[in-house]
C-alpha cells in the first residue's frame, strides 16, 4: 500500500496592506514585499472523501494559514464548500484545477509548475487533493517536482476513499474468517495478474468506465462469477447510494441504474456484511460451533 508522510505546519504572518504608499517606501512593507522576502512552501493536504468533518485538524490549520489553495474537484471542492457552509472563512485565493473522468482541466505538468511558481513568489501554498495525496493522487510526483525545484514541501495525510466510502456501506475491507488481505487498484490498471480468491478483497477506484471488463477479468480467476460486488456511488455526497450484486451481474445492474463516477467498487466476501446485501448472497455456515452469515458456499 501507500506510505504516508506528515510534518508540522508553518503559518505566514499577514502584513497590513498600505494602498496609499508607493510600492517601495523605505521603512514600510507591502504584502508583495513580504512575500519576496519570505520563503514559500507547498503543503499537500488530503481532503478525504468530501465531508469537511473528515478533514484532519492539521489539514484545516494548513488551509487557514494558506495564501493560495490549489484544489482538485473530487473531495477537495466538497470540503471547501462544506467549510464555507459551516462559517469557516478561508482568506486564501482558490485555484481550481479539477479533473473530470477522461478530461484533465489542467495538465499535471502545469499543476506542478504552478505549485513551484507560487511558492517561489513567497506564498504559502496548499495543494488540496481528494482522499489521501499518496493513494492514486499523484502526490508523489508533486512532492518530487517541488524537491527538484528546491521548494519546501510537506504532506498532511487524508482519509482515502478506498477505506472510508466502503465503511459507510457497512463493508470492512478485512474481517476475521472472511478476508485478511485487500488490494486497491484503479479501473485503468491491468488486473489480469491480480490473484487471490474471494477472501482477498479488491477495491476499484475510478473503475466505472471499465467496470464490465474488470468484472469479466476478475470472474475468470478463483473468485468466480458469483463473487459478491458492491458499488458505493457518490460516497458522503447528496447522491449517495449502494448497489450490490455479483461479478456476473454488476455491470448490467450499473447500466440499468445509471451509475456514474465518483464511485468505489468493492469485490469479495466482505460485501455480504453490508446491510445493503440481499439475503440471497448470504448463507449460514457453521463456524466454531455456531451459524454465522457468510457467502463461503456461494
Amino acid at each position: 500500500m501507500t506510505a504516508e508522510l506528515s510534518a508540522g505546519r508553518g503559518a505566514t504572518p499577514q502584513a497590513t496592506r498600505l494602498e496609499t504608499l508607493p510600492a517601495h517606501t523605505p521603512g514600510f512593507e507591502t504584502r508583495a514585499d513580504e512575500r519576496s522576502s519570505t520563503r514559500g512552501k507547498v503543503t499537500l493536504v488530503g481532503a478525504g472523501p468530501g465531508d469537511p468533518g473528515l478533514l484532519t485538524l492539521r489539514g484545516l490549520r494548513a488551509l487557514e494559514a494558506a495564501d493560495v489553495i490549489v484544489a482538485d474537484r473530487l473531495g477537495a471542492r466538497g470540503v471547501l464548500d462544506g467549510l464555507a457552509a459551516e462559517g469557516v472563512d478561508l482568506e486564501a485565493e482558490i485555484v481550481d484545477v479539477g479533473k473530470l473522468p477522461g478530461h484533465h482541466a489542467v495538465p499535471q505538468d502545469a499543476i506542478n509548475e504552478l505549485l513551484v511558481t507560487l511558492a517561489r513568489d513567497g506564498r504559502q501554498v496548499v495543494r488540496l487533493k481528494g482522499g489521501d495525496p499518496f493513494v492514486f493522487g499523484r502526490g508523489g510526483e508533486e512532492v518530487a517536482f517541488c524537491h527538484d525545484a528546491g521548494v519546501d514541501v510537506e504532506v498532511i495525510p487524508g482519509i482515502t476513499s478506498a477505506i472510508s466510502v466502503p465503511a459507510i456501506a457497512g463493508i470492512p475491507l478485512t474481517h476475521r474468517g472472511l478476508a485478511t488481505t485487500f488490494t486497491v487498484v484503479t479501473g485503468h490498471d491491468q488486473i489480469q495478474a491480480l490473484g487471490g480468491g474471494r477472501d482477498h478483497t479488491v477495491v476499484l477506484l475510478m473503475g466505472i468506465g471499465t467496470l464490465a471488463n474488470s468484472a469479466i477479468t476478475l470472474a475468470r480467476g478463483e473468485r468466480g462469477g458469483r463473487c459478491p460486488v458492491a458499488i458505493i456511488e457518490d460516497g458522503y455526497g447528496p447522491g449517495q447510494r449502494v448497489t450490490v450484486g455479483t461479478l456476473d451481474t454488476i455491470a448490467l445492474q450499473a447500466a440499468r441504474r445509471g451509475i456514474r463516477s465518483p464511485a468505489v467498487v468493492v469485490v469479495g466476501d466482505v460485501v455480504t456484511l453490508s446491510p445493503y446485501a440481499p439475503f440471497s448472497l448470504i448463507e449460514p455456515v457453521e463456524i466454531s460451533g455456531r451459524a454465522e452469515p457468510t457467502s463461503q458456499s456461494l
